[in-house]
């Protein structure tokens, strides 16, 4: 017995020696059982513990039907490079970060930046030139499209089937008469605010929290509490849940699938039981999906609303982060609360526009978009590990991470004497756009953290801006250092 182990674990260290050694890289599909054990002269058995104990390490992981694989190198390294789980117990807060994140945003505008900032993707990535194409379509052949009164009919149904196609596999689709188009999934996020909530209530948030979540609180006189989030399992039910006991909660608001900003996948279990819980307690949840389709996994998780057999989630997304933010196109998928965010849809801003909905229905019909869809998971998934890897390579020891299932962020925690703020003031000097930590949350959490936007290929450029980050990252934390040693 022991001798087995003990092949097994050789055969886990030989292999973890040639990812270590990069022989093996991230992505690369390791031989089959099989082949290892018939070249190593050794049983099946062994070799699938071996692999085993390399998954267990995060070395490697299992594609159903496909073998295994090295994982990225974030996913790969000790656990204690994640940032680490909040367990702080909170109070809620007025929410005051729009004046400071406007500066942000403005300054991150600029074109000389590198635009490791705004969570946007590049241009080459986006199917513009078919987009282009269906708008002079679209244009010659539905020209009455222009007459349509604009707060009577807010959907094109086509694209309201479209959005109900898509969601045929999450357990339990759309319904047409439940969907709202909307100018982004900001405006979706809005209007369900509005339609649920009064100033002065308190909203659930995810600690941390998309910054222009927190921005629409603040717009609408609401107070942010915010709630412990793991790095990779999301939002804490268990957190919520008492948090919901001491005090009137009007609503929450969350990403369950891949959290901006640490790409956070909230597991089924407890997806089901924060519908459950929220339905019984009477709290509309505001789910925010808009990432739930850059998924790296093989399958599509089902949002919180495919859980919820209330009608107590309304699910907000939009096309921004696949097809083009230019489009401004989003929708709400309200449930109970329809006929309160159609209302707020009709007096905010009508119809959205009916030309650019029409566009993204032929779109979205096409055997083009689902093809497009796969390829970019692939370019976000690699993106975000050249993204990681260079950051592990040259910010200072003690960084962490963290390991996102999806979408093209990255979360950052700096070491002691770290702080993002300061970070982003040096960075800007540079032209280099970041986004301090401090934002993400109400109550100004996480200053030595920053996010990273990954939608961008990979280039020379992106390398430099990043040792130039981890250098003024480094010589941050070293004066924080010095600064604390004994007076002699």
């Amino acid at each position: 017995m022991e001798q087995r182990a003990l092949r097994y674990e050789q055969l886990a260290d030989e292999l973890a020696g040639l990812i270590a050694e990069r022989i093996l890289r991230p992505g690369d599909r390791l031989p089959s059982v099989r082949t290892m054990a018939r070249e190593k002269k050794l049983s099946v058995s062994t070799v699938v513990q071996a692999l085993r104990q390399l998954e267990e390490r995060g070395q490697v992981e299992a594609r159903p039907q496909s073998g295994f694989f090295v994982r990225p190198l974030t996913a790969s390294r000790n656990a204690q490079l994640e940032p680490q789980a909040r367990q702080r117990r909170s109070r809620p807060v007025a929410v005051d970060i729009s004046s400071r994140l406007m500066g942000v945003v403005a300054l991150n505008s600029r074109p000389d930046m590198v635009p490791l900032g705004p969570a946007m993707p590049a241009a080459e990535l986006l199917p513009i030139a078919p987009l282009q194409r269906l708008y002079g379509q679209v244009g010659r052949q539905s020209a009455r499209l222009l007459d349509a009164a604009s707060h009577s009919q807010l959907n094109h149904p086509d694209l309201v089937r479209q959005f109900v196609r898509h969601s045929l596999t999450w357990g339990q689709a759309l319904a047409a008469d439940e969907i709202v188009v909307t100018n982004s999934c900001t405006e979706a996020l809005l209007l369900c605010l509005r339609a649920v909530t009064r100033p002065g209530d308190t909203v659930a948030v995810e600690s941390p929290s998309y910054y222009l979540m927190l921005q629409l609180l603040e717009e609408l006189g609401l107070k942010a509490l915010e709630i412990p989030t793991h790095p990779r399992h999301g939002l804490s039910v268990d957190a919520l849940e008492i948090a919901s006991r001491e005090r009137r909660i009007a609503a929450c608001l969350l990403v369950s699938n891949f959290n901006n900003p640490l790409g956070s996948l909230v597991p089924d279990e407890e997806k089901r039981r924060l519908a459950t819980l929220t339905a019984e307690r009477g709290i509309p949840v505001i789910e925010d999906d808009i990432f739930g389709d850059l998924h790296y996994g093989p399958h599509r998780p089902w949002p919180l609303k495919s859980f919820d057999t209330a009608g107590n989630v309304m699910l907000c997304s939009s096309l921004s982060k696949t097809l083009s933010p230019s489009l401004r196109l989003g929708y709400v998928a309200a449930g109970r609360y329809h006929a309160d965010v159609v209302m707020q849809k009709t007096l905010t801003s009508g119809a959205t526009n009916p030309v650019t909905q029409a566009v993204a229905a032929r779109y979205l019909e096409s055997t083009a978009y689902d093809r497009h869809l796969r390829g970019l998971r692939r370019v976000y998934e690699k993106q975000v590990m050249q993204m990681s890897e260079a950051v592990l390579r040259h910010f200072p020891a003690g960084t962490r991470l963290s390991q996102p299932q999806g979408g093209f962020v990255l979360w950052v925690e700096l070491p002691a004497g770290g702080d993002g703020t300061a970070l982003f003031e040096e960075a800007a000097k540079a032209s280099i756009a970041i986004v301090p930590g401090d934002l993400f949350s109400a109550s100004g959490h996480f200053r030595n953290c920053l996010r990273l936007n990954c939608g961008n290929p990979w280039s020379p450029r992106f390398e430099d801006a990043i040792r130039r980050l981890g250098a003024f990252a480094a010589a941050q934390c070293a004066a924080g250092r010095r600064a604390d040693e004994p007076k002699a």
